[in-house]
Formats: C-alpha cells, sequence, structure tokens
C-alpha cells in the first residue's frame, strides 16, 4: 500500500483499486483507521483523540489532493505526495 505522506508519527497510505467511498488509511501508534475523503470521519478502526485531531486537520487541508491521489489509485496509475502538516 503506496505511502502518501508522513508526518509526527503518522503515517498515510491508500490501496490501489480499494473499495468506494473514497478514503485513506493511518496508521500510528499501533492503531489504525481508515478516514473518508469527503466526510472525514472514522470509517473503521480507531485512533486516538490528539492523532485524529492532526489527521483530520491534515486532511482537510489536502482534500482536494487526497481526492486526486483517489482517482490515481483507482486507475492504477503513481500517486503523489502530499505535503505534511507542520
Amino acid at each position: 500500500m503506496p505511502e502518501i505522506s508522513r508526518f509526527l508519527g503518522i503515517i498515510i497510505r491508500m490501496r490501489f483499486n480499494d473499495h468506494p467511498p473514497p478514503h485513506f488509511h493511518v496508521q500510528s501508534g499501533g492503531r489504525t483507521a481508515t478516514v473518508s475523503i469527503r466526510s472525514l470521519r472514522v470509517l473503521q478502526g480507531n485512533l486516538s483523540p490528539r492523532v485524529l485531531g492532526l489527521v483530520v486537520e491534515w486532511a482537510a487541508l489536502h482534500q482536494g489532493e487526497l481526492l486526486l491521489d483517489w482517482n490515481l489509485a483507482m486507475r492504477q496509475q503513481p500517486l503523489n505526495r502530499i505535503d505534511p502538516l507542520v
């Protein structure tokens, strides 16, 4: 599963040809979650409140880029790196 961003110990990935709705995968501190790109809600798994807040803040800033990567992933094309939260 390609990594598209990494910041503050948080890893963001996206799978090629994954199931809808558009989402990304988060790994941090031994926890994992799947987060909707459009609603920014956790679809599956759980994250600590601190990590979830950082992920939602990052995703809100990069929603358009996430949707672009989702579309690339559905066509099995190389994904773009997305800037980390600074």
